[in-house]
């Protein structure tokens, strides 16, 4: 070897050195997950606690050895249930901190909004919206969705209304990207069931009043409202429609109808009310984490966040990689209907060490998805506001 080539060659192992150095420890180091949740807006009463059992179950897994001898980190930020924050958000998640997966988005317009940057990015996205157009996405698989999409839920209601009786049926939408498609399957389904949507009215969330639009639900003599609402508009078009006198059925989602929502309106102006959202799994082991770890009942967001995390973890457990791409890989492995039935992750990271298949069903239910990214099903409950407070009328 010339003098020359020595030089040369000890220029270029010097130049590759810290490459080797960062490659290493990006195989060794810290895999990082970020929590993207509503922590102020109209899905501010779920955010903190979405991000307190993310924290807790990471600890837990920490505690136990990590995933393949490797510490999760958790960075958190908050969407603001805002779209522009979100992507603002998702980009510092991405770009700063480096994350494999962004977990937990709640609203429908901050998921569309932040999706492309996670299926460019190869960054696994998990979500708890609704609006069918956001499996609909070319997103490459990037995108799973623990909450059942639109037209399940559209249908479940529907259905239900009609089991009660219901015979018309006027809808109060926000505008969100599931405003249409959730009263295109309500009308399908209640004809289905010999009742009949007779009209929907879309409006600005941001309003202070809604006695226009209710005027113009009222003019139909529905026995039934479907309010398709936030919390704070819900908040406003219950005291317009009790100060308009109305007593037909009044029908919502159960993430508006809260216990923010109690205590905002009076029990007066909400009794009656029902509401209906996606039922955790009253009897798994998980949802009782979840319950302990938040000292209450659990909304069905934060259940979802238990299970977002561990499919997560358990993705990369079997993968061996802690990449978005590992997760995307490996995720469905993790429902292998011959493996193991569990509930934990950390018990779940034990078996597939020592090579076994799993099959985890969460603190939501089973998780088991379409090709398309989506929840292939799940419970559903129904409440009552009575006075003051809301009582369990099924469980479907």
């Amino acid at each position: 070897m010339t003098l020359r080539t020595s030089r040369r060659a000890a220029l270029l192992g010097g130049l590759a050195a810290p490459f080797v150095s960062r490659l290493a420890a990006a195989q060794t180091g810290p895999i990082r997950l970020g929590t993207l949740t509503p922590q102020t807006g109209a899905g501010g009463p779920y955010g903190p606690a979405m991000v307190k059992v993310a924290q807790a179950l990471v600890g837990e897994i920490n505690a136990a050895g990590g995933v393949a001898g490797r510490r999760i980190e958790l960075v958190s930020e908050d969407d603001e249930t805002n779209p522009d924050a979100g992507v603002r958000a998702a980009r510092k998640l991405i770009d700063v901190e480096k994350v494999s997966a962004i977990i937990g988005t709640w609203a429908s317009a901050v998921t569309t909004a932040v999706a492309p940057l996670c299926w460019e990015n190869k960054v696994m996205l998990f979500t708890v919206s609704g609006a069918d157009s956001i499996t609909k996405l070319p997103h490459q698989g990037y995108i799973i969705r623990t909450q059942p999409n639109t037209y399940l839920q559209s249908a479940t209601a529907a259905k239900y209304l009609a089991s009660t009786g219901a015979k018309t049926v006027f809808a109060l939408s926000a505008q969100t990207p599931f405003a249409v498609d959730s009263y295109n399957r309500l009308s399908d389904v209640l004809a289905q069931g010999g009742a009949k949507a007779v009209g929907d009215v879309i409006y600005d969330a941001s309003k202070t009043s809604f006695r226009s639009e209710i005027d113009q639900a009222l003019k139909t003599k529905p026995d039934a409202l479907f309010l398709n609402s936030y919390t704070p508009d819900l908040a406003v078009i219950l005291r317009e429609l009790f100060r308009a006198g109305y007593e037909g059925r009044k029908f919502t989602f159960g993430y508006a109808a809260n216990a923010k929502l109690l205590d905002t309106v009076g029990a007066e102006v909400a009794e009656g009310l029902i509401s209906f959202s996606p039922s955790p799994d009253l009897d798994s082991p998980a949802f009782a984490k979840v319950r302990a770890i938040l000292g209450a009942e659990p909304d069905p967001y934060s259940c979802q966040v238990h299970d977002h995390i561990s499919l997560a973890a358990l993705a990369i457990g079997k993968a061996g990689a802690g990449t978005g791409t590992a997760i995307h890989d490996n995720l469905r492995a993790i429902g292998d209907a011959a493996g193991t039935k569990i509930t934990s992750a950390v018990e779940g990271l034990k078996l597939l060490a020592a090579g076994k298949a799993v099959n985890f069903e969460g603190a939501s239910g089973p998780c088991k998805f379409t090709p398309a990214g989506d929840i292939e099903g799940c419970r559903f409950r129904f409440d009552v506001a009575e006075k003051g407070k809301y009582r369990l009328l099924s469980l479907i």
